[in-house]
């Protein structure tokens, strides 16, 4: 039975899905709009720092005031409302939520928030990637153990990605790569909060319209959210990345096949398995048309001269030899597509993305000379930038997570284009987040470990 069908059941039944929203940000928002749209879905609760800040968004996307309340969560079960709060702990600890959707964008806070929704038995959805980037494979285990399902929120690319290339390989074909489009040219890397809309191509206007966050707007920009995101994808899938991190070759859709083949066959890819990401600019910055900016791609191999005829038959796009082709999806739609991702965990118990192995580790690197002293600000800031890097070298070389990297006094000069270390900052040990990083690596770090 399709999903849709599964919700109008729940729905005739009266048994709705009961969701809980944690953080009433940007994604958040877009779910938001779409969520009193879905059959068999009730989003009970919604959990934010700031509930002024959230009722704004909730006027954005076009509630009206009667559809929720400050009254008991209870009392907005019953009456088929949506209960406000600040009360994150009484929203995921209430036994009547099913599904916890974690967006609050706060590594640190979504790790503190997963592992409690765990303990609760809750299912949860984890938007905020950056925690599932440095983190996930234990999070994974934990929900395991505890009889519920973690997974990535469909409609942000790395979920997107992961249903790629479950396609390709449930039909047959070996993956050779897959990834994400980027508007991307090298000193990106270097934007900042003050330069993000003029690389983006939004003017402050309408970044301001829409409730844009700068900082988390030039997260995407300089490099950082797509080694965020491919790293999720490489925990999830079982591809790797390069030894050097993302190349960022520029493209079309059309090129992509050419493109993600091994470098011995004229491609760039340093092996087969590898996650990519596309630019959508040339690299005198000439804008690329039928472009992938916005969507996922995955690249996989006809093998037979058969299956490569029938690439040719059917008007597959391939590189030159016919052996590679290429499945997209040109555009995605952030939260407005969740529901997928709440139906799929809600009525199958099936996570839309899930890290099966810790593979890859987006670190920290300086995005300028950094002097001891210093405050880090995280990824989209003015002080470090994220990097794709093999689980395996960044454990060796005790590389600090981008997703940690906030906060945080440096204890030491840290030049620029150089990953940072535990050892260069004064990190809290005490940090649930920490802990679980730690704790990760010492579980997975025997396996990563080069053999004497």
């Amino acid at each position: 039975m399709s999903l849709h069908a599964r919700l109008l059941q729940r729905a005739a039944q009266g048994k709705p899905l009961r969701v809980g929203v944690i953080g009433a940000g940007k994604f958040a928002a877009m779910y938001l709009a779409q969520v009193p749209r879905t059959p068999g879905v009730h989003l009970a609760g919604i959990a934010d720092l700031a509930p002024d800040n959230a009722k704004a968004n909730l006027a954005r996307v076009g509630w009206k005031a009667e559809q929720y309340s400050a009254a008991t969560l209870d009392l907005a079960l019953k009456n088929g409302r949506t209960h406000l709060s600040d009360d994150w702990r009484a929203l995921v600890a209430h036994p009547a939520i099913d599904i916890v959707i974690e967006a609050t964008g706060n590594p640190p806070a979504a790790v503190e928030h997963a592992l409690a929704a765990f303990r609760n038995g809750k299912h949860i959805v984890m938007v905020t990637v950056e925690a599932d980037a440095f983190c996930g494979p234990l999070l994974a285990r934990k929900a395991a153990e505890a009889g519920v399902v973690y997974s990535l929120a469909y409609g942000d690319q790395p979920a997107l990605i992961c249903d790629l290339v479950d396609w390709a390989r449930a039909a047959g074909f070996d993956v050779v790569a897959a990834g994400r489009g980027h508007k991307w040219l090298p000193h990106f890397a270097q934007s900042t909060p003050e330069t993000v809309w003029g690389y983006y191509g939004l003017t402050p206007e309408q970044a301001k319209l829409g409730g844009l966050n700068a900082k988390m707007f030039n997260s995407f920009l300089d490099g950082s959210k797509p080694a965020i995101e491919t790293a999720a994808v490489c925990n999830a899938t079982g591809l790797t990345p390069a030894p050097a991190g993302l190349l960022y070759p520029p493209g079309s859709i059309d090129e992509i096949p050419s493109l993600m083949r091994p470098k011995e066959e004229g491609g760039v890819l340093h092996h087969k398995g590898q996650v990519e990401v596309v630019s959508s600019l040339r690299r005198d910055g000439t804008e690329i048309q039928y472009d992938i900016r916005f969507g996922v791609w995955v690249v996989f191999e006809g093998e037979t001269e058969y299956v490569r005829r029938c690439f040719d038959e059917y008007g597959v796009k391939t590189d030159p030899t016919g052996r590679y082709a290429c499945m997209y999806k040109r555009w995605h739609l952030i939260g407005l597509e969740a529901g997928i991702s709440i139906a799929s965990v809600g009525l199958r118990g099936e996570p839309t993305g899930c890290a099966t192995g810790w593979r890859a580790d987006a670190v920290a690197c300086a995005k300028r000379d950094l002097k001891a002293g210093e405050i880090l600000d995280g990824e989209g800031g003015c002080t470090v930038v994220g990097r794709l890097m093999p689980a395996r070298d960044s454990l060796a070389r005790g590389c600090l997570p981008l997703g940690l990297a906030h906060g945080w006094k440096l204890l030491r000069p840290v030049a620029a284009g150089q990953a940072l270390k535990w050892g260069d900052v004064a990190f809290d040990a005490a940090s649930p987040a920490v802990k679980l990083r730690r704790e990760m690596e010492r579980m997975f770090g025997e396996q990563l470990r080069p053999a004497a």
